[in-house]
């Protein structure tokens, strides 16, 4: 037997495996590289030699309406200070330059994520920008038909809408402060963070979507997408800042400059610096096995509910590795209480979807095609986006499609959870505990059969602010 220690919700937990055990660390090339000491020194260097564009100095004049745009708290962030640093230099940089401050505005690109209030802006960019700037600190608005604007289709016909605060901008910068392998970053940060639910759904598919640093078609599109903007709008219009993460606590890397020329930097990076799923295990196991942290980057400033820790985290962002270490028809093994703590209204489409769709269909395409146009069109959930703090109801259609892995996994068990009859509802297989749920596996597999663990770390909801 051998004892490891397993992710719990907010906790890790002894748990004892029979050999083999194939143990996978899916971001250990991180511990290569270094972490930076001075953020303000690092972004100061960075943001005065940038790659594929002026500096920002020459770029700015009197004059000029400019838009600061920044990741929403979605994003994990606890010590770095990068939204606070890159804003405040981007804005002493302005100022030097001769924009005004009545021209400039900060725009949080929560995309169809739910708004936030002002004080939990104040968290990201601090209290002190939120309080100067007053109501020229936004959050984005998808639903708002007034300040969207089309800019047309793109050469394979994808329609491009974007907040008037993009395209009546003389320049916009964006502070991108994660890049979470290759799913965000370049110009996702614009094109979905500022756009609209008939342009995002266009690549926010089940066979789209994609963390991927090569071949990745998501980016794709939205690179095409980008291209359109650039034609239409210039692209002397834009300046990124690029982050790269050590860790969840620490920053390795920043890039300043075109939105094209950073996403290139960064993906050479992280291919460097990543190892391929696929080359996580030196064999595939039949048994996969691995935590989910009780965070959520759906849930800053909430709690976690079952759907955001079984399908969109245990399933979705930490459910590559499934393909990656376990063989076709593989069972899949989930760490998690699974706690049923719903965030009303903020979740209510959510919820909604988990009660009355989930139980009784789990097929992710067939969700698209039957539910899709009901969710993201709802009045009620609509209204509550606009004005509540509710996620829109189009969310809970994108955050299904990590079902699609049980076309992959023969099936999944839960181990842990606080209610086993919410777990059988979802057609998945409850046990009180994970040498239960691998002894169960083994009788499926073999008394043989190897274990893919996965090391994650434990991510409190806090975390995620």
């Amino acid at each position: 037997m051998r004892e490891i220690d397993i992710v719990y919700g907010d906790k890790l937990i002894p748990v004892q495996l029979p050999e083999p055990v194939l143990i996978a660390a899916p971001e250990s090339g991180a511990e290569k590289v270094a972490a930076i000491s001075d953020i303000r020194q690092s972004l100061q260097e960075t943001m005065g030699n940038p790659i594929g564009a002026p500096p920002l100095h020459e770029m700015a004049r009197p004059g000029m309406k400019v838009t600061i745009a920044f990741d929403d708290p979605t994003v994990p962030q606890i010590e770095n200070q990068v939204w606070r640093q890159a804003i405040g230099l981007s804005l002493e940089t302005l100022y030097t330059a001769g924009v005004k401050k009545k021209d400039i505005d900060l725009v949080c690109a929560n995309s169809l994520h739910r708004k936030f209030t002002r004080r939990e802006i104040g968290q990201l960019i601090g209290d002190d920008l939120v309080k100067e700037f007053g109501y020229q600190v936004h959050c984005h608005d998808a639903e708002d038909k007034d300040n969207i604007v089309s800019l047309g289709r793109t050469a394979s016909g994808h329609d491009v809408e974007l907040s008037r605060r993009v395209t009546d901008a003389d320049l916009v910068i964006y502070v991108n402060t994660l890049l979470q392998r290759a799913f965000n970053g370049g110009w996702k940060s614009i094109c979905v963070g500022l756009s609209t639910y008939r342009s995002i759904r266009q690549h926010h598919h089940p066979d789209i979507m994609s963390m991927s640093t090569e071949q990745n078609t998501m980016h794709d599109i939205l690179d095409e997408m980008g291209a359109l903007v650039e034609a239409k709008l210039g692209r002397e219009r834009f300046f990124k800042i690029e982050t790269l993460q050590k860790n969840f606590f620490q920053v390795a890397r920043f890039w300043a400059g075109s939105i094209p020329a950073t996403r290139q930097a960064a993906l050479a990076e992280m291919r460097r610096r990543f190892t391929r799923r696929r080359d996580l295990v030196h064999e595939k196991a039949d048994i996969v096995l691995y935590g989910v942290p009780e965070g959520s980057p759906y849930a800053a400033f909430s709690c976690t509910n079952p759907f955001l820790s079984i399908i969109s985290n245990g399933l979705g962002y930490l459910g590559g590795v499934i393909e990656g270490t376990g063989n076709p028809g593989c069972t899949v093994i989930l760490s998690t209480p699974a706690k049923e703590d719903w965030d009303l209204p903020k979740f209510a489409p959510y919820k909604k979807l988990f009660d009355e769709v989930l139980p009784v269909c789990r097929d992710p395409y067939e969700i698209l095609d039957r539910y899709a146009d009901e969710y993201a069109n709802h009045p009620e959930f609509i209204h509550n986006y606009r004005f509540r703090h509710s996620h829109h109801p189009a969310l809970p259609i994108f955050a299904s499609f990590p079902l699609r892995r049980l076309n992959y996994a023969g099936r999944v068990f839960i181990a842990g959870a606080e209610n086993p009859e919410m777990i059988e509802r979802l057609g998945m297989q409850p046990f009180p505990n994970v040498e239960r749920a691998v002894a169960a596996a083994r009788e499926i597999h073999g008394r043989d059969a190897a274990v893919a663990f996965t090391k994650y770390p434990v991510l409190p909801n806090r975390f995620f602010l």
